[in-house]
């Protein structure tokens, strides 16, 4: 990994907003519950923090290299803070649905929205002449981490007499200290166009092979939606009968698999490609997924969700490198934005239709999303194998 400063600078703010969107991810439902607001109320504000993530990756798509990486990225942690200061004040839904738009209020450390499109165009350009694959690892690891301690911070609202709701003012803390530490990039970051080029739009030479891995990237999203971790969560109590205590081992083991798998990726990937690894670490995953609701036991069952995301994760910071390696540098941040818009717009719909098939068969999304998923690989497989990528990422 690069030990250069613009990287540096990337890992900590990665990590300053990991740890409080996984925060966020217990806080944000306590306080909705906390509120008393009707599951309308529920519903839209949380689809607006989806809906948020989709908006704001577009408008970065078409305007991220014409206003400024720096730019939007400062201006990105400063909507985080004024978002999460509502976040955590008012009762109010349209204002928590209007600052939810802003798509800065997110529970997802991984891939949160217009930041990981920012990022995943910016640390190619940081990798300063090194492998960006191993950079992406770092990256994606240092977010689970972080994350997983923020949602364990979570905790601490029992033994202080506080309303959980003020404890997202950690959302501006963090933002700030983030803004400090985003202000020190260098122009390096920036988009290496020539200064006497001729204006091009956002995406150009590479519009058809965003298309298509937008196609895939929102298949595969849409499968594995019909499988949340809060329907697994679901599926394992109404199926066994499985302690809170026991889901939440669980939880923590898969987060410590989901961070050692980054960086076991990366060496997959500097051995067998980007692709490959993308593709034959997902396919046996995807198995282990289908096979879980036919578990003889609760252990098994276990084994075999352990099994599946040991597996299942490798793929993002091997995706996150392709997207950015198979596309020119001046493209990379519409290419991000894109194919990340691609995953959120249709990641709701999963668990829409799961709800009427589990009244029928309560394994059935399982397989459904093994099914769809594998459709997914065998159909990138099949469109990029012979797509030749450069020796490195500029």
């Amino acid at each position: 990994m690069t030990r250069g400063g613009d990287a540096r600078h990337i890992l900590v703010v990665q990590a300053l907003r990991a740890f409080v969107y996984g925060l966020g991810s217990v806080l944000i439902g306590v306080t909705l519950a906390d509120l008393g607001l009707s599951g309308l109320q529920v519903g839209l504000v949380l689809s607006a923090l989806i809906a948020g993530t989709a908006i704001v990756s577009v408008i970065l798509a078409r305007s991220g290299d014409q206003i400024g990486r720096r730019r939007w990225y400062v201006g990105l942690l400063a909507l985080m803070a004024l978002s999460g200061t509502v976040f955590a004040l008012t009762d109010s839904v349209w204002l928590l649905v209007l600052v939810a738009l802003t798509g800065t209020v997110s529970t997802e450390v991984v891939e949160s929205g217009p930041f990981t499109s920012l990022e995943q165009a910016m640390l190619p350009n940081a990798a300063e002449g090194h492998d960006p694959t191993r950079l992406f690892g770092t990256y994606n690891t240092i977010a689970t981490l972080a994350g997983s301690l923020g949602a364990l911070a979570a905790i601490a609202t029992r033994w202080v007499n506080v309303e959980p709701q003020r404890f997202l003012f950690a959302y501006p803390a963090a933002a700030g200290a983030a803004i400090l530490v985003a202000a020190g990039l260098s122009k390096a970051v920036e988009a290496q166009t020539a200064a006497t080029a001729a204006p091009r739009r956002p995406l150009e030479k590479s519009r058809g092979i965003v298309a298509r891995l937008s196609g895939l990237f929102a298949l595969d999203s849409f499968g594995g939606g019909f499988v949340t971790q809060a329907f697994l969560a679901y599926w394992f109590t109404e199926k066994w009968g499985t302690s809170t205590a026991t889901l939440g081992v669980l939880f923590f083991a898969v987060g410590l698999l989901q961070a050692g798998s980054f960086q076991i990726a990366v060496r997959l990937a500097g051995r067998f490609g980007l692709l490959n690894t993308m593709v034959f670490t997902h396919l046996p995953s995807n198995a282990l997924l289908a096979l879980i609701p036919f578990a003889p036991s609760q252990t098994a069952a276990i084994a075999l969700v352990l099994g599946r995301f040991a597996l299942s994760q490798m793929d993002v910071p091997t995706r996150q490198a392709y997207v950015v390696a198979v596309v020119d540098p001046e493209e990379r941040v519409a290419a991000a934005a894109y194919t990340n818009t691609a995953r959120y717009v249709v990641r709701p719909f999963g668990p829409l239709i799961a709800g009427p098939i589990i009244t029928v068969s309560l394994g059935a999304p399982f397989v459904i999303a093994g099914a769809l998923k594998s459709v997914y690989d065998l159909g990138l497989y099949a469109l990029f194998r012979q797509v030749r990528l450069p020796s490195s990422v500029d």
